[in-house]
């Protein structure tokens, strides 16, 4: 599955029945509970990766794409606004963009 399929994915079930869509669930909760499991899973794949466990860090790190792909759905963000900041910022230095911000 690629982002970009994950990220339709989410958004058509924005408006799903939350008793049958974990997303709808997650969504129907606002913008700032997605933005708290985003958190929690950013936080259980810096563990498995500091425990340096190569398969649970590649699964943590799905859940972590999932639920940023979701905390950007809640706030109307889509992948495209992001890939679009990305490709704003190619060809620029990390250390010369962030001196920018």
């Amino acid at each position: 599955m690629s982002l970009e399929t994950l990220a339709a994915t989410i958004a058509a079930r924005k408006g799903a029945d939350p008793e049958t869509s974990w997303t709808a669930k997650l969504l129907a909760k606002g913008p700032e509970k997605c933005a708290e499991k985003f958190g929690e899973e950013a936080i259980e794949a810096i563990i498995e990766a500091v425990k340096g466990d190569r398969a649970r860090l590649t699964s943590e790190a799905a859940d972590v794409l999932y639920h940023l792909l979701v905390m950007l759905a809640a706030r109307d963000v889509t992948l495209a606004d992001v890939v679009a900041e990305l490709d704003r910022r190619e060809g620029t230095s990390g250390i010369e963009e962030k001196a920018k911000r």
